[in-house]
This record gives C-alpha cells, structure tokens and sequence, in this order.
C-alpha cells in the first residue's frame, strides 16, 4: 500500500478521497490554487501545497506544478480524481516517468479510450455492441453528410476528445449539417484543443446505462451492476439512480459481461465505467468509456456494500479485488442529486456567492457529499457543483420519498441552487413511475419560483 497520495483534484472528490486514504491509513497531500485556502480539503489533508492563481490553466492543470508538489512531499502516488487532468494521457505519463504512482490508467489505454472514435473501434473488434457511425474520425462536413446519408438522420456529432456534453450536435435533417458541424468542431477545439468530432445515428427515446467495472493488475475484472443517468441537460447528468428501473436481472448480465469482454480487450485496470445507450427495444449500444471514478459512484457503493476509492486505489497498489465481488448482489435503491450552484429559475446561470447558511440533511439512508460550508465562498473560476446528496431505502419510491423528505431538510442561503428544480422532479408522476429517458427535460415543465 501507498504511504503518501497527492491529490490532484479539488472540491468534494478531494476531500472523498481524502477520506478514503485515512482508512486505510495512507497519509494526504492537497493541491490548491490561492482561492482554494479555505477549501476543506486543505483543512482535512495531511499536508497543502498551493500550486497556483484561481485559473485552473495555472494551477489544478499545471502538471509542472503539481509534480513538484509531489516531489517536495515525498508522495509515492498521485490521484486525479475526477475532472481536470484525470483523463490526460501526458499527466498520466509524466508522472510514472517522474516515480509517480499514478492512480488511474496508463498513458496508452488513457490514449486508446479517451479518443472515442478510437474506443469504438476497441470495443467493436472486443465483439461489444457499438452505435452505426464513423470508423473513425469525421474531418469534414463533406464526410459528415456522406455518412449522415450512409446510416440515416437523425445523426449526433461528437467530439473525439470530449465530455460533459460539449463538442456535440444533433442533426435533424441534411440542411442543419454544416452548421452543426462548423458549431461542433470549434466548441471541441475551445474546450479540449482537439476539434476532431465523428459522427453517430442518434438513438432517440434512450437511456443512458453505465456500467461500473472494477479490474486488477492480473487481468481480472467484474462489474458492479448499472447506474441510470439518463436525467440530463444539456448532456449533463443531474440526477442519477441504481438500479435502472428498465434493467432486467438478465438484461444487466448482458451489458455486464459486453462491458467485461471492453475491459478485458483494453487491458484495463483500476476502477472505471463502460456507458451504453439502451434503445426503447432494450438493445444497448457502447457509447464510451470513463477512465475514471465517476461523479455518480456513491450510488453504486450504496447498493454494493463497498468503497470504490478504496478499491480503486489497492487496484493500482497490486492488489487483488475482493472474492465476494464475482458474486455481488445489489440491495435497495439509490439516487444522486447534483446540488449545483445555478438558478434555474433564469435558465440554470452560475450562481457563485457567499454562503451565509448551510444546513445539509441526515437520518437513515442519507449521504452527502460536499466540500463547503457556511461562511465559504463559491468561487467563479471552476464548475459549479457544491454538494451531492445520496438517499438509500429498500425500494424505488422509498428511494424517491427519502429524497423529497431530505431536499425539504437542505438549507442554503447566499447563492441560488437547482433543489427547488430536484424537488420538482421528484413530484413528477413520469419520473415517479420509471417512465422516463434522456429526452426527459425536454418537455418537462418546471415553473420557477418566481413566476
């Protein structure tokens, strides 16, 4: 086991980790730029290096910077966590070159699956079922309107480099093409220096399936059920759940095991997520992979039993995973609520300020997860999720009822936040029955407060 990790990360999967590391009695180094003092991963980590100015380019993705706080400390592993350099190749590289333990996959497979076209490719010759689209990258809107033609509108772009929604669009028809494409292209190259994009058929009434694996060094590996996140916004999960209400015992062995066969194909290890896009049929689709602990993974520890962090970080520590994962069984109901700081009441914009009171809920089967506090100050330089609530019960609607009784017990006055949004959801009768896929907030009627 390690003796000392640096975490490369910041906010609440800073502090998670942390928290992880203490129990298994691995000592903690925090990185953070000068906004960030007051954060409480600073406070609760062993040791705090400030690596930089707010600018996350001068700081949380300053790989210069954070090898040299590794160094001074004396770290033997690095954590990215989730977000910022997690899924970069050359940080995973530079810091194995640099004596770095790196707490997520080596630079290759980071290569082989963050590039999706690519990783389609991987899990198709694995035998895994991919979405009709590009071998390839799409370099054109010539390409792109060939292989809209080929496989049928509607069709999506999608950055090869991407995440969280940006560098995608979806294309109704051959007159809205060039557009979406000249749109695609440099929204990827803005968000991810990449404006490669490849083109896929857009399965419309789905719902997103991801599936959760685990693999150790000596080739084994398992998966540890699904997560249903198909409540999004914009290609941005908001609210997530486990088990899928629409997964049958038989349906989640199958997208288990075509998850294992991507896994095993890749050489994978440590922890990560294999998403599927599962049509109104139930034929499921591999959509990409995530080289990384997941925002949404307290759901999946919730219905498990376990700690993926813990297990993600003895995986990269040689060590084999538990016996009684070849034969888990997922007990209750769990869903996540990202507790963002945005308005939805004025279409969801930041709302970054002071936290003047902050009362967050307890009881049997409640979880949060967060790194503020009163008196702490949302900073606008970085994402804004605060806090993510976690409800456990015995049954879906007992799931549901814990959440609506725990987003009545949150207080959070200063800056406005999406729980009166949540709330709504959770009186939503479609959603209350299951009846629901990615297209949801499309026509879901929320009426702000202020109206």
């Amino acid at each position: 086991m390690f003796k000392k990790i640096l975490i490369a990360n910041r906010g609440e999967i800073a502090l998670r980790i942390i928290r992880a590391c203490h129990e298994l009695g691995v000592q903690t180094v925090a990185i953070y730029s000068t906004i960030d003092e007051l954060s409480l991963h600073v406070r609760f980590a062993d040791e705090a290096v400030c690596i930089g100015p707010p600018p996350s380019i001068e700081s949380y993705l300053n790989i210069p910077h954070i090898v040299a706080a590794g160094e001074i400390t004396n770290s033997d592993a690095i954590h990215p966590g989730y977000g910022f350099l997690a899924e970069n190749a050359d940080f995973s590289r530079i810091c194995i070159d640099n004596g770095f333990n790196f707490i997520g996959p080596g630079p290759d497979i980071i290569n082989a699956m963050g590039d999706k076209s690519q990783a389609k490719l991987t899990m198709k010759a694995a035998g895994v079922p991919v979405i009709p689209g590009s071998d390839g990258n799409t370099p054109s809107v010539e390409a792109a309107l060939k292989g809209a033609e080929q496989i049928g509108y509607p069709v999506i772009l999608k950055a090869t480099a991407g995440g969280g929604g940006r560098g995608m669009r979806i294309v109704p028809a051959v007159d809205a093409m060039e557009r979406a494409f000249n749109t695609a292209t440099a929204e990827a190259l803005t968000a991810f220096g990449n404006s490669a994009i490849y083109i896929e058929k857009y399965i419309e009434s789905s719902r997103h399936i991801e599936i959760q694996v685990i693999a150790d060094a000596d080739g084994n590996a398992v998966h540890l059920g699904e997560r249903d996140c198909s409540i999004q916004r914009r290609h941005q999960k908001l609210i997530e759940e486990s088990p899928s209400v629409i997964v049958s015992e038989d349906l989640r062995h199958e997208m288990g095991a075509a998850a294992i066969k991507g896994v095993k194909a890749a050489g994978y290890v440590g922890v990560g997520t294999v998403e599927f896009l599962l049509d109104s049929d139930s034929n499921f689709y591999f959509m990409e992979m995530n080289t990384r602990i997941q925002v949404e993974h307290p759901i999946t520890e919730m219905v498990i039993g376990c700690d993926l962090i813990k297990q993600q970080i003895r995986m990269h520590a040689n060590e084999k995973f538990p016996e009684y994962f070849y034969d888990f069984k997922m007990r209750g109901h769990s869903i996540e609520c990202r507790i963002n700081a945005e308005d939805p009441d004025k279409n969801f914009i930041p709302s970054p300020a002071l936290i003047e009171s902050f009362h967050m809920p307890g009881g049997k089967g409640v979880r949060v997860d967060t790194h503020v506090y009163a008196g702490y100050r949302i900073p606008t330089q970085y994402d804004s999720l605060i806090a993510k609530l976690i409800v456990h019960a015995n049954s879906r609607q007992g799931a549901i009822n814990r959440m609506q009784r725990a987003l009545e017990e949150c207080i959070i006055e200063g800056p406005k936040t999406t729980i009166p949004f949540h709330q709504a959801i959770m009186r939503d009768e479609k959603f209350r029955s299951g009846d629901y896929n990615t297209s949801f907030l499309d026509t879901f009627k929320y009426i702000p407060r202020s109206i």
